[in-house]
């Protein structure tokens, strides 16, 4: 009889994360061999060449989530297909809390690939001189190895009680690092299937390498491309050169005028419904001591760009934004073309914050533009949309039971975090699923993701599976608690 088969789901399952982290670490060379064959399949999404690749990846997902005795079932999509996976007491006398996790078995490209030290798929264990043991490989850190962290823990848990102190869905999606087109219509059609108490998702970082963090705030997003047109052909600017409105001229004003002397947006009403941070969150935000000198320093940059009030982190974390991702006017070939050109076009993308919605912003831009043409020059417009900015409640029983689990792991108490970027499956949840989610990686900054010799520290990885043992443990006896 294994030890599987001797326990079941009962009364002090979520007690007990000493002996499960115990059988975690006696099985830690299965699971860095586990990551090794996973960081081996080249499950590239954006590439077509690698369609067979990404099915691989999750057939393998889903053998070896049913190797640790969960219900799995791969669900084909118009793209690459899903993974689900369910764990269950199936005894409804007691209701117990109910978890999905989210996670992503796709990858990036590896271009440009003579800029690695070794091949991408051929996972590299070595030493680094500030991280000690590292893993090398593509999907190292984003999100293979951060999947893995959840599945060893769950793996455990499994073994050493048989049984999980929650009820457990995993959706593992393959289209993540393509911009998940299958995944809107996936929760469209199985989203009530998929509802959990409270949605894991692992596709976030730690503060350091030392201090846990969790994600409570992240920047919305919404996006345009404008197309200014003027003069019906191009033209010979010997000759019309002057009288002529120029597309790239108008457009070169427009832009400068997003954003006043102090770094303020100036299109009308972008402000409405944004708040400041409290007093309380600006003093926690100070006491991170967060380098922003540094930070920009990393990227060649020596001043903030952004509001003259505000300092880096509140810049980054609860400030919106408006960028100029693109410009396209003209003749940009080699030499000279002496043209007004026709047309001018700009791709913008905004961050926003609570408050703000997507589509009351771009109007907002369409108006800030409109009353800002002049004669022979018009505004058309394409690729719009975008997703609000999410927030979480901090002092919510699960965020709690999830900061204690990390401390307890760490030593330190976790640092919340705010993410200037955004991670639209979290909006999805909880518009879709009306479910909040918990965002808990291990990642480092230093990791490069998306970037040659992509690499996740073996701490993140042993401690990460560790932080997952006592955060199911701690979400366990949330609801004895209550």
């Amino acid at each position: 009889m294994t030890v599987r088969e001797k326990s079941a789901a009962g009364p002090g399952v979520e007690n007990c994360p000493e002996d499960v982290l115990d059988t975690l670490a006696r099985g830690r060379a299965g699971a860095l061999t586990r990551l090794t064959e996973f960081l081996a399949i080249p499950s590239i999404s954006t590439d077509p060449a690698y369609h067979d690749a990404c099915l691989e990846a999750a057939t393998w997902c889903a053998e070896t989530l049913r190797g640790i005795d969960f219900e799995v079932s791969v669900e084909p999509t118009d793209g690459k297909p899903m993974v689900v996976a369910r764990w269950s007491t199936g005894k409804g006398d007691e209701p117990r809390p109910h978890v999905l996790f989210y996670g992503h078995y796709d990858v990036q490209p590896p271009d440009p690939l003579d800029a690695w030290n070794a091949p991408p798929y051929d996972a590299q264990n070595v030493h680094d001189p500030t991280h000690g043991k590292i893993i090398v490989a593509r999907g190292a850190s984003d999100d293979k190895g951060q999947v893995m962290t959840f599945v060893e823990a769950c793996r455990a848990w499994m073994d050493t009680t048989g049984a999980l102190p929650v009820d457990v869905t995993v959706l593992l999606e393959g289209e993540e690092e393509s911009g998940s087109p299958s995944l809107e219509p996936f929760l469209e059609a199985h989203g009530k299937s998929l509802k959990a108490d409270i949605a894991l998702v692992c596709d976030t970082g730690q503060w350091d390498a030392d201090t846990p963090a969790i994600t409570a705030f992240l920047r919305g997003l919404a996006f345009s491309e404008l197309t200014l047109s003027g003069p019906s052909r191009d033209l010979h600017s010997g000759i019309y050169g002057g009288p002529a409105q120029n597309p790239i001229r108008v457009l070169g004003e427009l832009i400068a005028g997003l954003h006043d002397e102090s770094g303020r947006i100036t299109i009308p009403g972008f402000y409405e419904g944004v708040s400041d941070p409290s007093p309380e969150q600006r003093q926690a935000w100070r006491a991170l001591n967060f380098d922003g000198e540094g930070f920009l320093g990393e990227v060649g940059l020596s001043a903030p760009a952004g509001e003259e009030d505000y300092s880096v982190v509140e810049q980054l974390w609860c400030r919106p934004t408006i960028e100029v991702n693109g410009i396209v006017g003209g003749y940009t070939g080699p030499g000279t073309k002496t043209v007004i050109p026709a047309e001018a076009s700009a791709k913008f993308s905004f961050r926003l914050v609570p408050g703000q919605e997507p589509d009351k912003v771009i109007e907002g831009l369409h108006a800030y533009i409109s009353d800002r043409l002049p004669a022979d020059v018009t505004a058309t417009y394409r690729g719009e949309g975008g997703s609000p900015a999410v927030g979480f409640d901090t002092s919510a029983p699960a965020f709690r039971a999830t900061a204690g689990a990390l401390e307890s792991e760490w030593g330190k108490v976790p640092v919340i975090v705010g993410c200037g970027a955004s991670i639209p499956i979290v909006e999805a949840f909880r518009t879709r699923l009306g479910m909040d989610a918990l965002l808990v990686g291990f990642a480092l900054e230093d990791d490069a993701i998306h970037s040659p010799n992509e690499k996740y520290n073996l701490s993140s990885f042993e401690k990460g599976a560790r932080s997952w043992v006592r955060i199911l443990a701690a979400l366990g006896a949330t609801r004895a608690a209550a």
